[in-house]
């Protein structure tokens, strides 16, 4: 062998590794999310959201009050304020005029959120989110409308749900 370490230096080398590995792991911090035990439901609770424009905000601002409060409602003193704007669009995946079938479609609900603290008005995290749900179109127009309404709200809900995991990520991380 060209070259052969002692077993001292083997020793340190494995000391050393093992001293950084538990460095790099001591930095890091698993919390639940949904734990009970933090003060983030709390913090979840205490958060008023902005009145919705229309019909597919409802949905996403609803959603949002029953996942933060446990369906208590909205507080009336809060420490938290969500600025949030939802927008709705419908599209075709298949331009298929001549079906007699279903044609495939998708719905996407967009959000964007800044939420601030009432206290100072300092913005603790602004986002944006997307959510696609796919629907099957009818050639019936009430169907049609149906077809939609009910994607909107799918997407509209879902996009609730990954709204308040990123709010309990942030307040998670606050003082």
């Amino acid at each position: 062998m060209l070259f052969e370490l002692s077993p001292v230096l083997r020793r340190a080398g494995r000391v050393t590794l093992f001293l950084a590995a538990a460095g790099l792991i001591a930095g890091c911090q698993v919390r639940p999310l949904y734990s009970t035990s933090s003060a983030v439901p709390q913090k979840l609770a205490a958060i008023k959201i902005s009145p919705a424009d229309d019909r597919v905000e409802q949905v996403v601002r609803n959603r949002l009050i029953f996942l933060m409060t446990g369906g208590a409602g909205e507080p009336a003193a809060s420490d938290y304020q969500l600025q949030m704007n939802v927008t709705s669009a419908r599209a075709n995946i298949l331009d298929d005029e001549i079906s007699t079938a279903l044609t495939p479609g998708r719905v996407t609900v967009t959000a964007t959120y800044s939420l601030s603290s009432t206290k100072d008005s300092k913005v603790l995290k602004q986002g944006t989110r997307s959510v696609t749900a796919l629907v099957d179109i009818g050639n019936q127009e009430f169907a049609k409308l149906r077809a939609y309404r009910d994607a909107e709200d799918r997407a509209g809900r879902e996009l609730a749900e990954f709204i308040r995991a990123d709010l309990a990520s942030v307040l998670g991380r606050q003082d």
